[in-house]
């Protein structure tokens, strides 16, 4: 059965790639990017390789959570159904420190409009087949500190990075004991993969970015993964493993959720 799967931060990287290995596999496949021409540019290009002309978009800036939340409405208002979310977007290195709302970059990208969109789309993932959001986290996770989301304390990118992919991971973890009827997995795709992220941060990579875009895929689509919802897949040791232990702490997810909600809602 064709699923119709939307796929944030898809103009290049995994994003692009796992675009298009859905898009190849038949199914209706939306990109999102924050650049108009370079997402219309992807959606061409994916639409030829693929033979498929189910490809579409939407374009948002992440870094304001009113964009995201136009997105959401847009969404809404063109997708019937949603079967899939891929939270992918990300954001390492960057010339601005702060958000348009003012917040740490790098918690708004990675964290911040990940837990808006997929809140506001719920109703549409949660009448989809066999539903499934998957977020992207990181090896990198370390201990949150608010007052570096909130912008208000200055860390370097890699904390800052590190702290946002952690946050991403404990809402996963919340979010899948709160929806049953939908699969919740967070995700290290793999460390240094050959991606434009990977080259900015390090200027190096360890693996192809195919590594990344190959468990995505599976992830989406494939039945082992139906029983891992609130679990975390380490493609790096190419198994599921363990998070952060404040993944797993549910005073610190009480915590970060109740801080959250406070902050956008």
């Amino acid at each position: 059965m064709n699923k119709t799967i939307l796929i944030t931060g898809s103009t290049d990287g995994i994003g692009k790639l796992t675009a298009l290995k859905l898009a190849c596999d038949g199914h209706i496949v939306y990109l999102h990017g924050r650049n108009k021409e370079k997402l219309e540019s992807a959606i061409a290009e994916i639409k030829t390789k693929s033979n498929n002309n189910n490809v579409f978009g939407f374009v948002a800036d992440f870094s304001s959570l009113e964009a995201v939340k136009q997105m959401a409405q847009e969404v809404k208002e063109q997708v019937s159904r949603l079967d899939i979310l891929i939270n992918n977007a990300g954001v390492f290195i960057s010339r601005s420190a702060l958000s348009t709302d003012g917040y740490d970059l790098r918690f708004a990208v990675n964290f911040l409009a990940p837990f808006v969109l997929t809140n506001e789309l719920l109703p549409l993932i949660k009448s989809g087949t066999d539903a499934r959001v998957i977020n992207l986290s990181s090896a990198a996770q370390s201990g949150i500190s608010y007052d570096a989301m909130l912008g208000k304390q200055n860390v370097n990118a890699n904390a800052s990075y590190a702290q946002s992919k952690l946050a991403l991971t404990m809402w996963s973890f919340h979010l899948a004991a709160l929806v049953n009827d939908i699969t919740v997995i967070a995700v290290n795709p793999g460390s240094l993969l050959n991606t434009k992220m990977a080259k900015e941060a390090y200027g190096q990579h360890w693996a192809s970015a195919d590594k990344g875009a190959d468990i995505l895929f599976d992830l989406a689509l494939s039945e082992r993964h139906k029983l891992h919802s609130g679990d975390y897949f380490d493609n790096d040791a190419g198994e599921y493993g363990k998070a952060h232990s404040d993944a797993y702490n549910n005073n610190a997810v009480k915590q970060l959720i109740d801080f959250t909600n406070k902050l956008i809602y």
